[in-house]
């Protein structure tokens, strides 16, 4: 990745509906970029920042942090920041206010008050509602984006979709939960249409509504 140019990528990687993304941030409320760990996304905000396009990404600090520091400097090394999810609200907030864009893995198991539970594949699934919060209280701009394989083309393109449109209503609490489950749906539907490339290990349905037995053995 050091040796990455807008050249010598050509051949592998490119864009399909940047203009959504241009309009989104030109709009300049802010960008939200919803996402999950499906296709290459460590690659898709370098790559992203490569063409000219630094943004911020939401990340869990790797527990060994030599390799933490090692990792996040080859993600920044075209301008691009990381947001620790320590500091998660304050710091999406801030990057919103100034226009900025972040990208947000929504496909992460969370605990309540963090989260709250919304459908995934058909079963409740604790979800982080942050993305809902803060788009609501800051009017950013959501759109859906994923760097996926393309078997017609051979190569591998960063999709950006549609600038989403939040729900809004008189009850805020059920708007945060509407737009999750929204952003939620929007990630199920990618995941349909790309299953042999969420290459996620992880225990997405962990955390269960009250009185609700495990799903995964202890």
């Amino acid at each position: 990745m050091h040796k990455y140019t807008p050249e010598n990528t050509r051949n592998f990687l490119g864009y399909e509906g940047l203009d959504h993304y241009r309009q989104a941030r030109d709009a300049g409320e802010g960008v939200l970029i919803l996402t999950g760990h499906l296709g290459a996304w460590e690659l898709s905000s370098f790559y992203h920042s490569l063409m000219g396009y630094p943004m911020s990404m939401v990340i869990r600090r790797l527990d060994n942090e030599r390799v933490d520091q090692l990792v996040n400097s080859i993600r920044c090394l075209h301008g691009n920041t990381v947001v620790h999810k320590d500091d998660f609200a304050r710091g999406l907030i801030s990057a919103m206010r100034q226009g900025e864009t972040v990208g947000i893995l929504m496909d992460t198991n969370m605990t309540p008050p963090q989260g709250l539970f919304v459908d995934f594949f058909g079963t409740q699934a604790c979800t982080a509602s942050g993305v809902a919060k803060v788009a609501l209280k800051t009017g950013a701009a959501v759109l859906p984006g994923f760097l996926l394989w393309e078997e017609s083309a051979q190569r591998y393109l960063l999709h950006f979709g549609e600038r989403l449109e939040l729900i809004r209503s008189d009850d805020h609490e059920a708007d945060i939960e509407a737009n999750t489950a929204l952003f939620t749906n929007v990630l199920e539907n990618y995941i349909r249409r790309y299953p042999d490339q969420w290459l996620w290990l992880h225990r997405r349905w962990k955390t269960r509504p009250e009185g609700e037995a495990p799903i995964y053995p202890r």
